[in-house]
């Protein structure tokens, strides 16, 4: 049995953009949809951009010229943008929420339909908990990464997209400056990645050893009662949970580390805009609204 978990482990490794372009396949009957979710989705980006750019205007037009003529409307436009970004949001996830439950109803046909197809062969070298883990767990997986991870791929690579053409339109010297964090943020982001997918396919790995374990002895509970056997089984089980314990407060732990990280290094950032920033509000070359 192990070594069959051991080979799964192996094929586990494989490329993300190749991983990506096989799941793509479950989605190109619903490709409208998807493009659909994406238009909405990009609709959604440049209504959060809008809202900064907005109170950018509220200030240094209106609150420090003393003018409140005016101010009413802007806050009703940003109180609009506010509700057409929820709007966009909204509609973006159930849109996807379908396309992913139905991308997900095709694989488990198509999956069932090769189960049906095996040979008996197959299933004596194979435990079924560990095919029910593919067929179930990972399932779900690919349903989470197909309704959360692939359109909003697109939608932040436009958001930080905007993000920068709009720092570099306001001031580019300020700009170069928030720039500064972007490698520690990208080198967290990688190191983070590696170590999570790890984490989770080691989860995954034990999960599936628990499953094919359970089934083996729920099937086989008679012969192990009477050759009395409980207390064996158990300590086993007990292992095997206790891997898929350690497993999964290790996923735990890199969480744990990233977002305080994160924290850290949107904190520099602010402390950044505030020392380069606020001499440039002091000597007038920088608007408080752009500080902002």
């Amino acid at each position: 049995m192990s070594t069959y978990f051991q080979e799964d482990e192996i094929t586990g490794k494989a490329y993300d953009a190749r991983l990506l372009r096989r799941l793509l396949r479950y989605l190109r009957p619903y490709r409208r949809s998807v493009l659909a979710a994406v238009a909405l989705l990009l609709l959604a980006s440049v209504s959060d951009l809008a809202g900064p750019y907005l109170f950018k205007v509220a200030i240094d037009r209106y609150i420090a010229a003393g003018q409140l003529a005016g101010l009413g409307r802007l806050a009703a436009v940003y109180l609009a943008v506010l509700l057409l970004h929820a709007v966009f949001r909204y509609a973006q996830s159930v849109l996807m929420q379908v396309v992913g439950q139905r991308a997900m109803y095709d694989l488990r046909m198509e999956l069932f339909a090769h189960v049906e197809r095996l040979s008996l062969s197959f299933f004596t070298r194979h435990p079924v908990g560990r095919l029910m883990t593919r067929l179930t767990n990972d399932v779900d997986a690919l349903n989470e990464l197909v309704t959360q991870g692939v359109v909003a791929i697109f939608g932040d690579f436009f958001m930080l997209a905007g993000i920068v053409v709009a720092l570099l339109l306001l001031d580019w010297r300020l700009a170069l400056v928030v720039f500064t964090v972007l490698p520690l943020l990208v080198g967290m982001a990688y190191g983070f990645q590696v170590r999570v997918r790890e984490s989770y396919r080691a989860i995954r790995l034990r999960l599936a050893r628990i499953n094919a374990y359970l089934n083996e002895h729920i099937m086989g509970v008679a012969v192990m009662q009477l050759f009395n056997r409980e207390r064996r089984a158990f300590a086993r089980f007990d292992g095997l949970n206790r891997d898929h314990l350690e497993a999964s407060l290790r996923a735990v732990r890199f969480y744990a580390l990233f977002w305080p990280a994160v924290s850290v290094a949107e904190a520099l950032a602010g402390a950044l805009i505030i020392w380069y920033g606020g001499g440039e509000v002091v000597q007038k070359t920088l608007t408080l609204g752009t500080l902002v």
